[in-house]
């Protein structure tokens, strides 16, 4: 399947997948899926708020997330409602699958948080990653979610992640 922001908008469900049970499941619109790179809109669909400490997401916050089929990688702009730019989430999963109008993705624990402004980015939830037991489990994939992690932090630190979304 393949469409473009020039397509009539197509309704997709995400779904975020973690230790083989689904995490998270919300609609989303297609705004491109060039056959790699994969960008969908949708609403925060966590329930209520959710108070990182460094962020919080809310209802009526707009996440335009961008996925690929051959990376580690998932990169969500978040905004508030009235579009203000709260800054990048990304997660660290495997590459992104399409089938039937779903885009599936499996959550390796791994995350990064860049603030709006570029002077907060920080490494999320390594310990997680260490409890999940992937280095043992898989430690080909365990290895290419660290790599995911440490380019995203220099993309992150250097100015941003203009040259992967545009």
């Amino acid at each position: 399947m393949s469409a473009n922001s020039a397509d009539t908008a197509a309704r997709w469900e995400v779904v975020l997948v973690k230790a083989g049970r689904t995490k998270i499941r919300y609609p989303a619109e297609l705004l491109h899926d060039d056959g790699t790179r994969i960008a969908v809109r949708a609403l925060w669909a966590g329930e209520g708020v959710r108070d990182f400490g460094f962020v919080r997401f809310e209802p009526g916050d707009v996440f335009t997330e961008y996925y690929w089929r051959d990376r580690w990688y998932a990169v969500k702009e978040v905004r508030d409602g009235r579009g203000v730019l709260k800054g990048w989430y990304c997660d660290i999963t495997r590459p992104a699958e399409v089938s039937d109008g779903e885009l599936v993705v499996e959550d390796l624990d791994l995350d990064l948080w860049r603030s709006a402004d570029g002077a907060t980015v920080l490494r999320l939830d390594e310990d997680e990653f260490a409890a999940s037991g992937l280095g043992a489990s898989d430690p080909e994939a365990a290895t290419a979610a660290v790599r995911a992690l440490d380019s995203l932090e220099l993309l992150a630190r250097e100015g941003g992640f203009g040259a992967l979304l545009d």
